[in-house]
């Protein structure tokens, strides 16, 4: 009776194991941005060209930020105790 139930459940992993897992769970889209290098580079191991702009620091939005870490979380002090 043991060597059933073992065999049954052996039989079991090898035959969902043995399937393509997923093979067809695939969205395929036009890349509407293909080739652009402000998105992918120039290269494939290159940066995108959009990483190298640089953005003006706002301090304004950092205290924003923390106001509204603060509201959702509450104050971090008092879990560092």
């Amino acid at each position: 009776m043991n060597l059933k139930i073992v065999a049954a459940i052996l039989t079991g992993i090898v035959l969902l194991s043995s399937c393509e897992y997923q093979k067809y769970n695939k969205a395929i889209q036009k890349d509407v941005r293909a080739g652009s290098q402000w998105v992918y580079g120039v290269h494939p191991d290159s940066a995108a060209r959009q990483l190298s702009f640089k953005y003006e620091e706002k301090p304004e939005l950092e205290l924003k930020a923390n106001e509204l870490r603060t509201k959702l979380y509450g104050d971090p002090k008092v879990y560092l105790k």
